[in-house]
Parts: structure tokens; sequence; C-alpha cells
């Protein structure tokens, strides 16, 4: 189907939650499905923060409906805390998982002694799922058309490759920790889908990458996007997107009628461009079955949660 972005499927009705969205790509996608009439509910670890994203979007989408729930992705406990707090909702349709630290991959760990990046990219991310699921399974049966969990990844995991045996190793480098935390994403994001339908459960995984986005050619929103914040100087910035555009591919996977479980949406042009459906990594699609299944051992040992899948018949 031919995409625009400025004219979304209508949304109304449904509870999309966004995690990471205070600020970049997450704000823009949170801001987007808000537009197309979905209740927005914006995830993060700073209440400050989320009452100026509440109130930017307040001020861009007149009427808007928009809550928010406090995560800090670096502490499960918190993690726990709002998934009771997001299974409380009437409904839960989606969930973008976006959120997670970009530095400090060397730093100290997380709360619970994991690495930054893996804590709160990966691991986070396991032990909210295992919170909300039920949720997204009770929406899907009632409204008949399947729950979405939308993972985030990147275009490093196709170009280089990284070994995820060892779950919870540090690679040297913060671009190969990163890179893991992602193919370990897209490993278990996968997998996750496999077992949902074989569960014969009404819920989706899909997988996104959002291309390059700069903030040099992101529009302002006043406290996320303004003189106020931090600017980030980019060296892709002649070839990249502003990152309302490289949320696209999030927004895409989230509400398009015909995206289905393990599919994976990038920008056209890989950088930048209108999001289409691409063909995902052989490496992380279809991995040996014993390291997709050791991964998602490792992954609920570190999360210290068992993602139950209730078969249906």
């Amino acid at each position: 189907m031919t995409w625009n972005p400025d004219r979304l499927p209508d949304q109304t009705g449904r509870t999309i939650v966004v995690t990471g969205a205070t600020a970049g790509i997450g704000y823009f996608a949170a801001e987007q499905i808000a537009a197309s009439g979905a209740e927005v509910v914006l995830a993060s670890r700073s209440e400050s923060k989320l009452r100026l994203a509440e109130a930017s979007i307040r001020s861009q989408v007149p009427g808007a409906s928009v809550r928010s729930v406090v995560i800090d992705l670096s502490s499960l406990r918190s993690v726990s805390r709002a998934a009771d707090e997001l299974s409380a909702l009437p409904r839960l349709d989606a969930v973008l998982l976006n959120g997670g630290a970009m530095t400090g991959w060397r730093g100290a760990p997380t709360a619970d002694g994991l690495p930054p990046i893996l804590g709160t990219h990966v691991i986070s991310n396991v032990r909210l799922l295992a919170g909300i699921l039920p949720s997204l399974i009770a929406t899907g049966e009632v409204e008949r058309v399947a729950s979405r969990i939308v993972h985030t990844s990147t275009g490093f995991v196709s170009q280089f490759r990284v070994d995820v045996d060892d779950v919870r190793a540090t690679p040297r480098t913060a671009i190969a920790a990163y890179t893991k935390a992602k193919t370990v994403t897209e490993v278990f994001a996968f997998e996750l889908d496999r077992r949902l339908r074989a569960a014969a459960l009404p819920v989706a995984s899909l997988v996104v990458r959002p291309g390059v986005g700069v903030d040099a050619k992101t529009p302002e929103r006043t406290g996320i996007r303004d003189a106020t914040t931090p600017y980030q100087r980019n060296p892709y910035t002649l070839w990249a997107q502003g990152k309302d555009t490289a949320a696209w591919a999030a927004v895409r996977a989230l509400t398009d009628p015909a995206a289905q479980g393990g599919e994976y949406y990038s920008p056209a042009g890989r950088l930048r461009g209108l999001p289409v459906r691409v063909e995902p990594s052989a490496r992380t699609h279809t991995p040996r079955a014993e390291l997709a299944e050791s991964v998602w051992d490792q992954l609920e040992e570190l999360a210290g949660v068992r993602l139950e899948l209730p078969i249906r018949r």
C-alpha cells in the first residue's frame, strides 16, 4: 500500500504506550499517534519531562488524549510498578519499546547490576512485557484485532555481526554494545512472535529501525527540541532526516491495519524516507532454534520473570 504519514488510519478508541516518549523519536511517535485519535500513554523516567511532553502534544494536537506513566528502565522495580499501572488501564492495544540509555556502556551498572545498555534496551523490556502481556492479550481478544508490540532496532544489526550466545557479556566498544543489545532485541522479538503464533494469541511482535534522525532537521517543540534542550551534532546530517520523520517506521508498525507479526519496517532510503516493509536479517529472524531458545531463557533469567503464553484453542 502507499503509506501517507500525514493521513494515518483512524486510531480512535485505541490505547498505545510509548516508552522514551519525552524526547526525540519517541516524542514524535507519540505526537503523531495522538493526532490519529489514539489515547497515548507517555512513559519515561522524569515526571517533569513527562509534563512538558504532555503539554507539547496538547499544543500541537488540540483535544489530544494523553496521559503519563513514570518508568525508569534502569530499575526493574520501577518497570514492574509501571507495568502494574499500565495493566490497570481499561485496554491496551499496543506498545512501542523505544526507550533506553545511549551512553555509559561500561559505566555504572543499573540498579539491578546489569550492563547499562543491555539493561535499559533489552532486559527492562522483557520485564515490562511480562507485566503487560495479559492486558495486550485481553484487548486483542475483545477487539478481535491483534494487539501490537513494536521493538526498536538499528541498521547496525545488519552491518555488524556480534556474538549473542552469552547475552550478558559486554563488548569493548559503545557501538558494539549497542549493536549487540539490538541484535538480542531482534532475536527476542521474532522468537516472541513465533511463540505468540504457536499459542494462537491475538498479539503481534514487530521490529522497526528509524534510520538516522538528527536535531538539525527536527522541528522545534517547547521543552522537547528548542534552545533550552541539548543539541547533538551528527556527521550524517546531510543525508539524514528529522526525528519527526524518523518516527514514521514505528508509527506505521503501530497503526497500519495490514502490518503483521514478524514484519520489519524501515525508511525506504535506509537512512531516511517513507517507511516500508523490508526483509529482516536471517541471523535474527530465523536463527538456529537452540540460539533463539537460549537467548529467551537468558533474558527471562536476567529480567527475573517468565513470559507465560497461555495457549488459546
